[in-house]
């Protein structure tokens, strides 16, 4: 889920309520990811980070499983996250692998134990090469699933075959962690998504899942195809927490508003071109009123 910002900058904590009742309750989303890096969570502090937890757990916590970032490239600090999280009330942790130190796997091994070590809440570690620098290697997550607390991976490394053999292997759930590779991850026993996509299309991702798993392929790969210009426009333009702000502002909806640096505000060009995407894939966007001009 994405941070809203207020225009001094701020988090905005009741549109960060607002957005997460809406993805909930309007787009059938059954948890949620706070604090992760479409959360653009390298820009928020610790104690944000906790009321950012609270007011969503406070707002959709009762019927929605709440994940809260923890990862950093700092091991004592993600225990720190990690334990404030559980303090918060979060259901379970997302742990990135630590990024641009690029530890060997030994060094992986002991980070994402010690982070199940601290809370009693299970851990999804996030495996994303091109962002952390280094993948978490097959015979790695075997060894880490052996973990009672390690209990899922969301996955951004596309290696469906190795994923496969791990999931064979293992209890390890699995997410796919890439939207353009949604379907696909299905078909070799992934679990479902955690997705920047489902803000705007979470009910056709829903709908997508459970017309795979009801052996409805076909209606599973017509929602597929649909959606093609809707993740095209969201996943492989520009970073993906400014992609979805503006989708979000176009929509009208909680969560559409600035960014905190280094990341910028999509120019107007681009939103015009999300525009058509998003409505070629089926979101109906609101028309732009131009208020008459006063005579």
């Amino acid at each position: 889920m994405v941070t809203p910002f207020l225009p001094d900058g701020g988090v905005d904590y009741d549109g960060a309520a607002r957005l997460a009742t809406h993805l909930v309750d309007e787009r059938r989303h059954d948890g949620l990811v706070v604090n992760g890096t479409t959360g653009e969570s390298p820009t928020t502090s610790d104690d944000e980070k906790q009321q950012l937890l609270r007011a969503v757990l406070d707002a959709v916590g009762d019927r929605a499983v709440i994940v809260a970032g923890a990862g950093t490239n700092h091991t004592e600090h993600t225990l720190k996250l990690a334990r404030e999280a559980e303090a918060a009330g979060a259901h379970a942790l997302l742990v990135v692998t630590p990024y641009y130190n690029k530890p060997p796997q030994e060094g992986l091994v002991h980070h994402f134990t010690a982070v199940a070590d601290a809370t009693g809440l299970p851990a999804m570690l996030y495996d994303i090469p091109s962002r952390a620098g280094v993948p978490i290697q097959n015979d790695t997550l075997v060894k880490l699933a052996e973990h009672p607390r390690i209990v899922a991976v969301k996955d951004a490394k596309g290696d469906l075959f190795g994923a496969s053999r791990v999931m064979a292997e293992t209890d390890l759930v699995w997410y796919s962690g890439d939207d353009n590779l949604n379907l696909p991850w299905l078909s070799v026993g992934a679990a479902g998504f955690v997705s920047v996509v489902g803000h705007v299309v979470g009910a056709e991702l829903h709908e997508m899942i459970e017309s795979y798993r009801a052996g409805e392929h076909a209606r599973a790969l017509q929602i597929h195809r649909r959606l093609l210009p809707v993740v095209a426009a969201i996943m492989t333009r520009t970073q993906g927490a400014i992609a979805v702000k503006a989708a979000l502002n176009l929509l009208g909806l909680p969560g559409g508003g600035p960014l905190r640096a280094p990341l910028v505000e999509a120019p107007p060009e681009f939103a015009a071109r999300l525009r058509e995407d998003l409505t070629i894939g089926g979101v109906k966007v609101p028309e732009v009123v131009i208020p008459e001009v006063a005579r």
